[in-house]
């Protein structure tokens, strides 16, 4: 008996990896985060599964489930939305799981920063603008940031920052990043990033606020900010430069050389 950790991706049911759709059509027990995670998803499901939304759950409540299905030999697959390794709340439960000396694994999803940046259209990574994105959050009502993640140490580095968990955090986001990015700073908000009702949402440090308000968003969003969102006139990469020589690519002789 596994229970496998399952990254479902943002909200597409496309962007489901195969070896995700696999695991999930061949367990017994389902479970799954039906708040972020699409129906579509847990549809692979075998027809006659235990498919459970762990959304109204508690810690204790989950880890009963599992435990239950362990005790009867049937495999876990534990759906969440867009990679686990991210916000996904599994490090709790593995430590449950080694606890109990429950055998576990965990199998990759597209997370919402990737398809969020695909759906802009852009790359976060632009040569001589910025090289770094830094995955991030914001503390509101769950845990504090540990001491040297605050928002205004990691602004020094003008990095492509992706803010999880604080849409409603706007007017802190700002004041803590004007200072180093500026209000002109580009800025863009991906609501329910692979969803059918998926919006986007473009603007700066000064009026991205004013743009969530009139839309509404006030959860499940993504904010990207950095100047590599808007960058114009940036040198090419050295990756596909003829000049540029590396291993898979030597330096090119023309005759007489």
């Amino acid at each position: 008996m596994t229970v496998h950790f399952i990254g479902a991706g943002p909200g597409d049911p496309d962007l489901l990896t195969i070896r995700g759709r696999d695991l999930i059509a061949r367990c017994p027990v389902c479970l799954y985060a039906g708040s972020l995670v699409p129906a579509a998803v847990v549809a692979h499901a075998p027809a006659d599964a235990r498919v459970v939304d762990t959304a109204p759950l508690t810690l204790d409540e989950i880890l009963a489930l599992i435990e239950a299905a362990h005790a009867e030999g049937k495999d876990v697959a534990r759906v969440h939305s867009g990679d686990p390794s991210l916000y996904g709340a599994i490090a709790e439960q593995i430590r449950r799981l080694r606890e109990l000396d429950i055998p576990f694994d965990i199998t990759p999803g597209v997370p919402a920063f990737a398809a969020a940046a695909a759906a802009l259209g852009t790359e976060l990574t632009v040569p001589e603008v910025a090289q770094t994105v830094i995955l991030t959050r914001t503390a509101m009502k769950s845990s504090p940031m540990p001491a040297g993640e605050e928002l205004e140490n990691l602004a020094r580095t003008r990095a492509t920052l992706a803010i999880h968990l604080s849409i409603r955090n706007l007017r802190e986001v700002r004041r803590a990043l004007e200072p180093h990015y500026g209000t002109d700073c580009p800025v863009a908000v991906v609501y329910r990033v692979g969803w059918p009702d998926q919006q986007i949402l473009r603007g700066t440090l000064a009026d991205i606020a004013g743009k969530v308000r009139e839309a509404k968003i006030t959860r499940t969003a993504l904010i990207l900010i950095g100047p590599a969102l808007d960058a114009h006139g940036f040198r090419d990469s050295a990756l596909y430069d003829g000049a540029h020589a590396h291993i898979l690519r030597p330096v090119r002789r023309t005759a007489g050389d």
